[in-house]
């Protein structure tokens, strides 16, 4: 996804994905320098001004300040008869919370479609900016997540869902590369499904946090 702000002349490319404080930022205008238009050069350097100081913000955001409520359901059969669910829900909260989320809490419900969507549908009622499912996104009967969800979206966000497939095979979270989880915009709040291994849980909200971030300002922008 691009930044929005300051428009980039055609003929200049801004490079770099991160910006560290003190470091220069490569930009270049395109073509024959000599037929380089002063007002381009202008532009530029207040496009890759902004560029910098919006990064620079990010990357000092302050301690405890928070980008939005979240909330955690847990899909798992055992887990909602009291096994590991102080393994999975704390994690992801604990994740969260250090992306910058206040999380609300974490659910756990077995593995019905019907469950699923209702405790899904609860967190978007109860205005969360995120809420995150973890498990039931496999390829075994009980893996009804995916379904339970995508009748609650408005708007599919099929670029978080790849991200997060092809992170999870590079990060060699099986289960995370293989999941038929979706993610999208219920209302004015933002769906993910992850697997629920801890590999594939860590991997996925190291992808869907920055990703999670842009999509909630642009929402609250409307």
């Amino acid at each position: 996804m691009s930044d929005a702000g300051s428009p980039v002349p055609g003929n200049t490319a801004i490079s770099g994905d991160t910006v560290e404080e003190g470091q220069s930022l490569d930009v270049r205008l395109a073509g024959d320098p000599g037929q380089v238009d002063p007002a381009d050069v202008v532009a530029a350097d207040a496009a890759a001004r902004e560029f910098v100081a919006r990064h620079e913000q990010a990357a000092h955001r302050p301690p405890g300040e928070e980008i939005g409520r979240a909330l955690v359901v847990v899909v798992d059969d055992e887990a909602a008869h009291g096994e590991d669910q102080r393994l999975l829900g704390p994690l992801v909260s604990e994740l969260l919370a250090e992306a910058g989320f206040h999380v609300d809490a974490a659910v756990v419900v077995p593995g019905d479609e019907v469950e699923i969507r209702n405790a899904l549908n609860t967190a978007v009622i109860g205005g969360v900016d995120l809420v995150v499912s973890v498990g039931g996104v496999g390829v075994g009967a009980r893996d009804v997540t995916p379904e339970a969800t995508e009748p609650l979206l408005d708007r599919r966000l099929r670029g978080i869902e790849e991200a997060i497939r092809s992170s999870g095979l590079a990060a060699g979270a099986t289960d995370g590369g293989l999941s038929r989880g979706l993610a999208g915009i219920s209302g004015q709040t933002l769906v993910v499904n992850i697997a629920d291994s801890r590999a594939a849980v860590r991997d996925g909200m190291a992808t869907a946090a920055p990703l999670a971030k842009y999509v909630i300002e642009s929402i609250s922008e409307f």
